[in-house]
């Protein structure tokens, strides 16, 4: 599978291209919809949370509740568009509407694509750059994922973001009994933490971030059950998964760093303390002691439950601002306020759920084939036959 965005944070819309998704997987804008509201929520959001309720159209692909085969089209609208039609519309304007616009955006927000990318592509009016660099975009790649967890949903693989750390304050350890809980407990939470007293705590640091004029980071983790053995492969570095699901992790907004399993610890420990050790049952068949690894060995999945994890920095847009310099001018200023979250971590686990859940989607489908549903099924229940009797 592979898709495609387009769209500008306060353009008329957003819009993601689909390709690769099976024919006759049952398929619906409430399917969407539901992680678009998840991904919306959230302790610590701003006032543009407040402005657009998303909801994603569906105009290719889906007939009669079932995908065709064909590319699937998606988009959502922007509802703060009627207030940006004139700075942000794809028409030239006359030299009267030019003098109604807003002024250029000439002073680059610190730790923002402003700067680089002005430069990069010779924009005088930043604007142009953090309309498309902004995390707005992430609304479309969580309707991108929606779509991938509905493939992996129906063949038994199980997938929940939530959240481990915001600032010092830190959940210790995972301790639930299966994903179903964890997804219980997770969206039970305004920070999307599974631990009620840690929760508190979270927000307690927010609030404090928040009335100090600053913003906050985090660490959020994503777990998958049921991921078959042999998704990725060892033969080459771009198939292998667990690299490509890094490199969707860090492609995040504000994303700076990923761990799969225990990650760097592993670095700290013998190696005796790190490998998961083999066993085996009549059952079961083959199966690892511990997941240390995060179901990942030679860039394949092994059979455990895959653990991504996910760090995010603190969003660089504050109350109390950093310095910066005017391109026109060269003035030194203090940087000015493009949005309002204060911290953006519960929402971020939405969207890493979403990165993690296209990549396993798109691995499994190389597997198992892309044509009908009713294929992939055969070749799974053949393929999990023979695992079982390796």
């Amino acid at each position: 599978m592979r898709f495609l965005t387009a769209g500008e944070s306060h353009g008329p819309e957003l819009t993601v291209i689909i390709e690769g998704v099976p024919s006759q997987l049952p398929l619906t804008e409430e399917d969407i919809n539901l992680h678009l509201h998840r991904r919306q929520k959230g302790y610590g959001r701003g006032r543009r949370m407040q402005i657009e309720t998303d909801r994603v159209r569906i105009t290719a692909g889906v007939r009669h509740g079932k995908t065709t085969g064909a590319p699937i089209a998606l988009h959502v609208e922007n509802k703060d568009w009627k207030h940006w039609e004139k700075i942000m519309g794809a028409q030239p304007l006359t030299e009267e509407e030019e003098s109604e616009v807003k002024r250029k955006i000439t002073r680059p927000r610190p730790g923002h694509a402003d700067l680089t990318g002005a430069i990069k592509y010779r924009h005088r009016d930043m604007r142009n750059v953090l309309e498309r660099s902004s995390a707005r975009e992430t609304t479309v790649r969580v309707a991108a994922g929606a779509v991938a967890q509905k493939i992996l949903k129906e063949f038994g693989i199980d997938i929940c973001g939530h959240v481990l750390e915001i600032g010092v304050i830190r959940s210790e350890g995972t301790a639930f009994s299966s994903i179903a809980e964890l997804k219980a407990r997770t969206e039970a939470s305004e920070v999307r933490c599974f631990d009620p007293e840690v929760s508190e705590k979270m927000k307690l640091a927010i609030d404090e971030a928040k009335e100090n004029g600053d913003s906050i980071g985090g660490i959020v983790e994503v777990v998958a059950t049921g991921v078959p053995v042999g998704l990725g492969s060892h033969v080459h570095y771009d198939r292998k998964l667990d690299a490509r699901i890094a490199q969707g992790v860090m492609s995040i907004n504000a994303f700076k760093g990923v761990e799969i399993g225990i990650g760097f610890e592993a670095a700290r420990l013998l190696g005796s303390q790190v490998h998961d050790e083999i066993i085996y049952s009549e059952e079961a068949g083959f199966s690892r002691k511990t997941n240390r690894l995060g179901g990942f060995e030679g860039g394949m999945t092994n059979g455990m439950p895959v653990v991504v994890r996910g760090a995010m920095k603190p969003i660089p847009t504050l109350y109390k601002p950093l310095q910066s310099v005017d391109i026109e001018t060269k003035e030194v200023f203090s940087a000015s306020i493009e949005r309002s979250d204060s911290c953006a971590v519960p929402a971020a686990a939405v969207v890493c759920e979403a990165a993690v859940a296209w990549e396993l989607a798109s691995a499994f489908l190389e597997k198992f084939g892309s044509d009908t549903m009713e294929d992939i099924r055969q070749h799974v229940e053949n393929y999990h036959e023979k695992v079982r009797r390796f």
